[in-house]
């Protein structure tokens, strides 16, 4: 069902803060049920509600076409996941692998000659890669996990040219080789940029974050997004949302399930979407989330999604 020019997502009271729970959507599914238009083409963007990682993701790639739209035969695949840190899945802190998991193997049966998964951590690689479960799902899928801690692996310097502060970027030199690539955040809170989701998982890709940090870390995320490679989906994982303590999180206390997916090719929307699902557990100004307007300035994509096609799926 599609609506389009209507509030994306209505707010809902999440009771029991700090402990992990399932939203209501009764509210949600009220909205699917009236003013539905018809739309020719795939929506612009698709959100879906209350399935398990694998489900949504078919859900969402039917709406949008199928796998096959944007992986073909022969193609070398990168999926770049949230792995930065030493949390199982339970806590948060990184993309649910069952997500990625189902992602590998969609490119794989689609005809990828390899799909490649890497993320550029904060604690120790080898850790992040296990205890977050994303290691073995991609391996179980069929995937290749690579490293991504030492220099080398950055052999392709970028120059950004729309860039306002970061100017060039170290970029994984898988990514650089690869004919598509999937931006596969989770939506948590994060101290500094205050949400991390669809730009703010793009800081994984390169090898040296200091700038980000020492010169205005919301302008730097939003000008390597402007990087010409974009990729091919942003796919936000919602199915747990750390809404407090991130980008690491405490405890499961910090955790509110939630079993949501947002998926889209805009960057922008992708990210004020999450925005809307955020707010349905902890408030966020989308103001303070600055990078988010910033990309929208720099034509990175919209935040009105009402002049958006959008897709809500309930499972």
């Amino acid at each position: 069902m599609s609506m389009k020019r209507r509030d994306f997502l209505r707010n809902s009271v999440a009771a029991g803060a700090g402990m992990a729970l399932s939203l209501n959507f009764e509210g949600l599914q009220a909205a699917l049920n009236s003013n539905r238009i018809a739309v020719e083409e795939a929506p612009d963007l698709v959100a879906v509600m209350g399935g398990e990682p694998d489900v949504m993701l078919d859900r969402a790639l039917e709406a949008l076409g199928g796998i096959g739209k944007y992986v073909k035969q022969g193609q070398k695949v990168v999926i770049k996941p949230n792995i930065g840190w030493d949390r199982s899945p339970e806590l948060a802190g990184n993309t649910n692998p069952e997500l990625v998991k189902a992602l590998v193997k969609k490119c794989l049966a689609a005809g990828a000659q390899k799909v490649t998964v890497f993320d550029h951590t904060c604690d120790d690689w080898q850790k992040c890669y296990t205890s977050s479960g994303i290691e073995a799902a991609v391996k179980a899928a069929g995937g290749v996990i690579v490293p991504a801690n030492d220099e080398r692996y950055y052999s392709k310097e970028i120059t950004l040219s729309q860039g306002v502060t970061l100017k060039k970027a170290k970029i994984h030199e898988a990514l650089a080789d690869a004919d598509v690539w999937f931006n596969v955040p989770i939506l948590k809170n994060h101290g500094g940029a205050k949400l991390s989701g669809a730009m703010k998982n793009y800081m994984g890709i390169v090898w040296d974050r200091r700038i980000f940090h020492s010169s205005g870390l919301q302008q730097c995320i939003a000008d390597i997004c402007t990087w010409t490679k974009k990729p091919t989906l942003n796919i936000v994982d919602a199915y747990r949302i750390m809404h407090q303590n991130g980008p690491q999180g405490k405890s499961a206390a910090d955790v509110t399930t939630v079993k949501s997916l947002i998926v889209s090719a805009d960057i922008v929307a992708a990210d004020t979407a999450a925005v809307r699902f955020f707010n349905q557990v902890k408030k966020l100004d989308i103001k303070a989330v600055g990078h988010i307007g910033i990309g929208e300035s720099l034509k990175l994509g919209t935040t009105d999604l009402d002049k958006l096609d959008i897709k809500r799926i309930k499972i």
